[in-house]
């Protein structure tokens, strides 16, 4: 994967240098108008589908740095962080959370299942997955890419209804919404060992 990405922005840098010379790519690059250049103007177009390859390759970069990072940190396979790191971002909740999340519910194990019946690398149990969609069957949960997909975005929907508070979502997504507004409305702490343990969640010990 990291060298195929290289390789596009070795291509992307060469043609710029084909286009403008090397004075030309640093314009490119730091954002600078070309239109000043002699001849110029006939290039615009070309400009334009650089600058949106090179917004590209860097994103796909910053996405194999983290996806390589996270594998690291928690000593996971590559592709495993990829499906982490995909779908928390394809849900919209920050990665670091989904992947301590994972690693909290499951070591990323993704053949595990509860004495209370919750399946897989997240965790979820079949009428919470079912509420996001009525079709799933406990197999499919095995899935990891349905288990997470869901996963977050049940965590994600527990974020905007408890207001953005991780700590709270988290609580929420381990003991039941219901619950945890209930503890808040007779006045309890609801902030507990749960949140606690994904928010400082660290990589695995080897042995």
């Amino acid at each position: 994967m990291m060298k195929r990405i290289v390789a596009q922005a070795a291509v992307i840098i060469v043609g710029a240098a084909s286009l403008f010379g090397l004075g030309g790519v640093s314009n490119v690059l730091a954002g600078r108008d070309l239109l000043s250049r002699p001849g110029a103007v006939d290039t615009v177009s070309q400009v334009d589908s650089l600058q949106g390859e090179l917004k590209v390759t860097r994103a796909e970069l910053e996405r194999a740095h983290q996806v390589l990072e996270f594998s690291g940190r928690y000593s996971i396979p590559g592709d495993l962080s990829a499906r982490i790191y995909d779908n928390a971002v394809a849900e919209g909740i920050p990665p670091a959370i989904g992947f301590q999340l994972v690693n909290v519910e499951s070591r990323f194990q993704n053949g595990v299942q509860s004495e209370a019946s919750a399946i897989g690398l997240t965790q979820l149990r079949l009428p919470t997955a079912r509420s996001y969609d009525a079709s799933v069957a406990a197999s499919d949960l095995m899935n990891p890419d349905v288990n997470l997909r869901i996963g977050f975005r049940y965590l994600k929907d527990l974020l905007k209804r408890f207001d953005q508070d991780v700590a709270l979502a988290l609580e929420a997504y381990n003991k039941g919404p219901t619950f945890v507004t209930a503890q808040q409305d007779s006045g309890s702490v609801v902030k507990g060992r749960y949140s606690h343990a994904v928010m400082s969640a660290g990589p695995r010990r080897k042995g």
